[in-house]
C-alpha cells in the first residue's frame, strides 16, 4: 500500500496555485431558487488577466449547483462545474460546515477536480474560515481567511497555498458587506517564496438574484 501511494505521487504532475478562482469559502449558499453571479479577476504583476464567470443556482436550503467559465487575457482557458453542500442556516448560531466538489476540463491538461471541505465561524465582529482542499490530479491547497467587521465593510487577511509547486500567498483584503445581495472583495497578494509570484491583484464582484 505505502509504495503504492508513492507511486501515486510520483505520477501526478505537479500543480501550481490556481490563476482563477483565489477565495476562501465561507459556508454559505444560495437560497433555494436564488440563482447568483460572481466575476473573478486576478492579475498577477507582469502577468495575464484573468477572469472567469461563475453562475450559481440554490437548488435546496442546503445545496448549490455553479459552474466557471474561465479567460486568461480573453483567451478560452476552460470550465469547471460544481456541487457545494452546507449546513442550512439556524443550524448553529456562528459556525457553518460544508463540501464543495468540483470537475473541470482544462485546454492541454485534460481532466481534474477538487474536493473542498468548508469550515467557517462568525459573529457580529469576526469571520474565520478554512478550505483545506484537496486538487486531482493529487494536490493539496489549502486556504484561509481572517476578518474582522467594521460597520459596512470587513477588512483581514487571506493565504492561499500549494504545497506541490511550494507557493505561498498572504493577501491583506477589504470586502462589502453594506449592500444586501451585492459582494464586492478586493485583496493585493504578496508571495511568500521563491517559487511565488511577486504580487497578486485581485477582485470578486457578486450579485445574488
Amino acid at each position: 500500500m505505502r509504495a503504492a501511494l508513492l507511486a501515486l505521487f510520483a505520477a501526478a504532475p505537479a500543480l501550481a496555485f490556481d490563476p482563477f478562482e483565489i477565495q476562501v469559502y465561507d459556508g454559505r449558499a444560495d437560497d433555494q431558487g436564488q440563482a447568483g453571479l460572481e466575476v473573478h479577476v486576478n492579475r498577477p504583476r507582469g502577468g495575464t488577466l484573468n477572469v472567469t464567470l461563475e453562475p450559481s443556482f440554490g437548488v435546496l436550503p442546503f445545496w448549490e449547483l455553479g459552474g466557471y467559465f474561465q479567460t486568461s487575457d480573453g483567451r478560452y482557458e476552460g470550465v469547471k462545474l460544481r456541487t457545494k453542500f452546507v449546513t442550512p442556516a439556524g443550524w448553529h448560531d456562528n459556525l457553518r460546515l460544508g463540501l464543495n466538489g468540483e470537475i473541470a476540463r482544462i485546454p492541454n491538461e485534460g481532466w481534474g477536480g477538487e474536493i473542498r471541505p468548508i469550515l467557517a465561524w462568525e459573529n457580529a465582529r469576526f469571520l474565520f474560515a478554512a478550505n483545506p482542499n484537496v486538487g486531482f490530479p493529487l494536490s493539496f491547497e489549502p486556504g484561509v481567511m481572517a476578518k474582522l467587521k467594521l460597520g459596512p465593510i470587513a477588512a483581514g487577511l487571506e493565504y492561499y497555498g500549494s504545497l506541490a509547486e511550494g507557493e505561498h500567498y498572504l493577501f491583506e483584503a477589504i470586502d462589502l458587506l453594506a449592500l444586501e445581495g451585492v459582494e464586492v472583495n478586493a485583496a493585493v497578494g504578496e508571495g511568500l517564496t521563491s517559487a511565488s509570484q511577486s504580487l497578486i491583484f485581485k477582485m470578486i464582484l457578486g450579485y445574488a438574484f
